[in-house]
């Protein structure tokens, strides 16, 4: 159970109202989980979903890069209810289900396209070693070019901070599922 109840709809202040049907009203068109949260904090809720939408869906990177970026950086964090929404989107967007699987169990995984094996190396680097090499680094720049390398920084910052609120708030997958990281 979440640490902090849903706020019902009646209950909502206008500042809070407006978050919640502007998020409605873009593509994610439902808002759940950590934004539940946020809207605790309206101006919180509305510069945070901003910057997600843009990472989630207006990147340079493919979504199938991004999927992978954000499953990592949800497994990092045990992020029990990002997983259970990206672990499908990533494999719907290309990623090889034993890819997700390994990453799932904490295993590194074997890739078989380059730009995913240099993500994933950059990722896990930042992530575990809180630095990236300079030949982890110049092989995401040749893969994913400059831009790619900043944007993907911006999607791993934006789902550390999904998975922290998950974590931090104990946001739950949906009644009946079974929860991925116990």
């Amino acid at each position: 159970m979440a640490r902090l109840p849903d706020l019902a709809p009646e209950t909502m202040s206008v500042a809070q109202r407006r978050v919640h049907d502007t998020i409605v009203s873009g593509p994610r068109g439902v808002v759940q989980g950590p934004l539940k949260v946020w809207l605790n904090s309206p101006e919180l809720a509305a510069r945070a979903q901003e910057l997600g939408a843009f990472c989630r869906y207006q990147t340079s990177l493919p979504k199938r890069l991004s999927e992978l970026a954000i499953i990592i950086t949800g497994a990092h964090w045990k992020a029990g209810f990002e997983w259970f929404v990206h672990a499908p989107e990533a494999i719907k967007a290309g990623i090889d289900a034993d890819v997700v699987e390994a990453i799932h169990a904490g295993r590194e995984p074997s890739f078989a396209k380059t730009d995913e094996a240099v993500l994933y190396a950059f990722t896990r680097e930042l992530l575990e070693k809180r630095r990236v090499s300079d030949v982890t680094y110049k092989r995401a720049v040749a893969e994913l070019g400059e831009l790619g390398a900043v944007e993907l920084v911006g999607i791993l910052g934006y789902y550390a901070l999904i998975s922290m609120t998950i974590v931090a708030f104990e946001v739950p997958v949906p009644d009946c599922e079974p929860e991925p990281f116990v």
